[in-house]
């Protein structure tokens, strides 16, 4: 019961820390024979890094963020090079996305009398902070957009005037699909939410390969759309009422499994606050402002990465629970115990994410 205890604990610090994932937004642009380049860095990821709210109040002012303009731009530009070229920070602004406000770095950057034909790009920003971090670059190389995923994972891109292959494009929003449902805890904890019960009461594994694949399928269809229509800018929600909504989502699903209002058709209820995540995917794409051009690719190939990290899941949990599905410890402790648990955590999310708190239970 200690062991049970503890690593129920554990699970509760671990996900209790559940946000956007951190990304910046890094644009660059050829002007005739100058490089110029705007760097979006979220202010909550600086002020982990380096610290900006100086009275400690919670709240970073202008004032407090232009007394940080020279540590920020040190910070962030030892952790950007382009190879062959000289990097001149300009202009500290301020900008808000979906998920709060972000310092905007300009610089420009000094590559000789002329731009050579390749520039390797190297980025290792919040490197050693964060390992799930990401820079969403844009280059405008010519008539040519670039668009690519780094990270920790992958640091070094060479930006040519040839561009990038649609391929490689489309291969970089699979993997940043297939990382986002893996990180993404809200997510990842509703979609287990629907799992649990999948295999009670099943004698084959077919009938519960079925119900799980409607209700994967559905998830898929739905944030699908919702993903397309936020990312083509046809519908935009408040970042805060879609986090807050998700959570809400994770809460009712798994209070579902202990308190069945829903019996049967669990596939639209997947389906119908699928609508819901999608909205909560669709800021990786948003933000960035492909061109309509590259949009579809990036779309495709995040919905295709989202759905095989699903999969992925749904290969690991299925036979096991099928396995267990008769025993004392699947139907007491991980069906009950972690539906319990998940609306736990799922309604601290709700709270701090509905009065824009930081509880730090654990």
């Amino acid at each position: 019961m200690k062991v049970v205890l503890f690593i129920a604990l554990s699970l509760l610090s671990w996900t209790c820390e559940a946000h956007k994932p951190s990304d910046s937004y890094l644009s660059l642009q050829t002007e005739g024979r100058a490089l110029r380049g705007q760097w979006d860095i979220a202010l909550r990821d600086l002020e982990y890094a380096i610290g900006l709210d100086a009275d400690g109040d919670g709240a970073i002012t202008w004032g407090e963020l232009r007394a940080k303009q020279s540590a920020i731009a040190a910070y962030a530009f030892a952790r950007l090079a382009l190879r062959g070229c000289a990097l001149k920070p300009g202009a500290l602004l301020v900008d808000d996305h979906t998920d709060g406000a972000y310092a905007v770095l300009q610089f420009s950057a000094e590559c000789g009398e002329t731009l050579p034909r390749e520039i390797e790009l190297e980025y290792r920003l919040f490197a050693d902070l964060d390992p799930t971090h990401r820079g969403l670059l844009r280059a405008r190389l010519g008539t040519q957009t670039v668009t690519a995923v780094l990270g920790p994972d992958r640091p070094r891109l060479t930006l040519s005037a040839a561009g990038r292959s649609g391929l490689a494009q489309f291969l970089d929003y699979a993997r940043e699909g297939v990382w986002h449902i893996w990180i993404g805890f809200d997510h990842l904890l509703f979609l287990l939410s629907l799992l649990l019960p999948a295999v009670l009461g099943m004698p084959r594994f077919a009938p519960a390969l079925w119900d799980v694949f409607k209700v994967v399928t559905a998830f898929t269809v739905a944030h699908s759309i919702t993903l397309a229509l936020a990312a083509l800018a046809v519908v935009s929600l408040p970042s805060r009422l879609v986090e807050s909504a998700i959570a809400a989502s994770v809460v009712l699903a798994a209070l579902n499994n202990l308190w069945p209002v829903v019996r049967g058709g669990r596939w639209m209820v997947a389906f119908g606050f699928g609508l819901l995540h999608g909205f909560g995917f669709a800021s990786v794409l948003t933000d960035l402002g492909l061109p309509r051009e590259q949009l579809l690719a990036a779309l495709v190939g995040f919905n295709v990465g989202v759905e095989a990290g699903q999969l992925a899941i749904v290969a690991a949990f299925l036979p096991l629970a099928y396995g267990l599905r008769q025993t004392w410890l699947y139907r007491r402790m991980v069906f009950v115990g972690g539906s319990a648990l998940i609306a736990l955590i799922a309604a601290i999310w709700m709270v701090e994410r509905v009065f824009d708190l930081q509880l730090g239970l654990i």
